[in-house]
């Protein structure tokens, strides 16, 4: 049984993701995926890979993901899919590089400035 490994991040969120040959079982920290994202919209982010490279059901997922909110780490687990998906198989990279799911989003939080109360965000500021 091969397993094919890959890494996925988002903002401070990183998911690492093990795809075997299977019956499409996604389980994430040894939780079932409905159980760890409860929205329809997560789980449709994480099964969208599989979707357009028709593979539903054909790879059992298995994902540790730590840092970052929920939706980050939805998108982490949603790269490492595809990245692990272009590892299994070459020609699932122009499917997927069409949808922008081979990149990764480099936006993160802009740090706080000192004698600011946040990034952008300054004191108020007095005349007289």
């Amino acid at each position: 049984m091969e397993i094919t490994n890959a890494l996925g991040r988002r903002k401070t969120a990183v998911a690492r993701v093990y795809l075997t040959k299977g019956k499409g079982e996604i389980t994430i920290n040894n939780r079932p995926v409905a159980e760890f994202f409860p929205t329809n919209v997560l789980l449709a982010k994480i099964n969208q890979p599989f979707e357009l490279t028709s593979t539903v059901g054909q790879y059992n997922v298995k994902a540790t993901v730590n840092g970052g909110g929920v939706n980050g780490q939805a998108e982490a687990v949603r790269l490492g899919i595809s990245r692990a998906l272009v590892e299994i198989a070459e020609d699932n990279k122009p499917l997927l590089r069409a949808d922008g799911l081979l990149t990764r989003d480099p936006r993160m939080v802009e740090r706080k400035k000192p004698g600011q109360p946040k990034a952008r965000k300054k004191f108020q500021f007095s005349k007289r």
